[in-house]
């Protein structure tokens, strides 16, 4: 895409995350200002990409586990980027025909580009809110509208914490958003941590987000395991404890071989509130 084809409002002169992750996922919305970002943290950070689909893969598995495997028919998905290869609503209904979705971002490229594979399904929504204003979000006509919040949902939030800072309270955020979900709903949540990578690789990671729309806030596991508190951990996989983990392991069925670098520059986890 060419900044000449940007939408009305669209910074191409700014990288945001929402266009970084597509351009990491070899998705074609965004412009060369984030390509070029992109690659200068490739760079100090070869495992980027792998980083991005094993994130998306983690989302993807959760989501459809939801539906499978509890009847989750219904599902919220904070922070939801750019549209790509197995968006929400096309990975549960392979097997929950009728589940309903609605996404949530403030990208005003989001809005741009959804609207075509949304406006014709009656099931799916996309509210352009900020994350960090949970009544927003929670109040609005079109969520109400297609979820009831006194069944069972769904709430995804992958990858998208780490834009929040401290101040913000991310956690109490997290809360605000579980508070109002039935017993018997699940998140599933993901977040970049700097634990395993070097030093070189970390810098990166914060400059190039320093310069970006968005700064990013990298988390410790312990960090990352406090937005479960009140919730279930489930097990990532058969045999393992309930517990955080890595995205790439998380609903695998070989989860050595799921266990690459790029997995573990996100931890993750699933849990049901009771």
């Amino acid at each position: 895409m060419t900044e000449a084809e940007a939408p009305p409002g669209v910074d191409t002169a700014t990288p945001s995350p929402a266009r970084l992750y597509d351009y990491y996922l070899g998705g074609s919305t965004n412009f060369p200002v984030d390509r070029a970002a992109g690659d200068r943290l490739r760079d100090a950070l070869p495992d980027l990409y792998d980083a991005a689909w094993a994130n998306r893969g983690f989302h993807q598995r959760s989501a459809r586990w939801m539906a499978s495997e509890h009847g989750i028919s219904q599902f919220v998905d904070i922070g939801s980027g750019l549209p790509t290869q197995g968006n929400t609503h096309e990975a549960v209904r392979q097997v929950a025909p009728d589940a309903r979705v609605v996404y949530v971002d403030y990208d005003p490229m989001v809005r741009a580009m959804s609207g075509r594979l949304l406006d014709d399904d009656a099931h799916t929504k996309l509210i352009i809110a900020d994350m960090r204003d949970p009544g927003e979000v929670l109040d609005h006509p079109d969520l109400r509208a297609l979820i009831d919040f006194s069944k069972p949902v769904g709430l995804l939030m992958t990858a998208v914490l780490h834009f929040v800072a401290d101040g913000s309270d991310p956690w109490g955020l997290v809360r605000q958003y579980t508070d109002v979900l039935a017993p018997g709903s699940y998140l599933a949540l993901s977040h970049a941590t700097a634990d395993k990578l070097p030093p070189r690789s970390v810098q990166a990671m914060y400059d190039t987000y320093e310069n970006a729309s968005t700064r990013i806030y990298l988390r410790t596991r312990e960090e990352v395991r406090r937005f479960f508190e009140g919730l279930e951990f489930v097990p990532p996989y058969l045999g393992a404890e309930p517990c955080v983990t890595y995205v790439g392991v998380w609903g695998a069925d070989d989860p050595e071989v799921a266990d690459s670098e790029g997995s573990r520059v996100l931890y993750c986890g699933v849990a049901r509130r009771p």
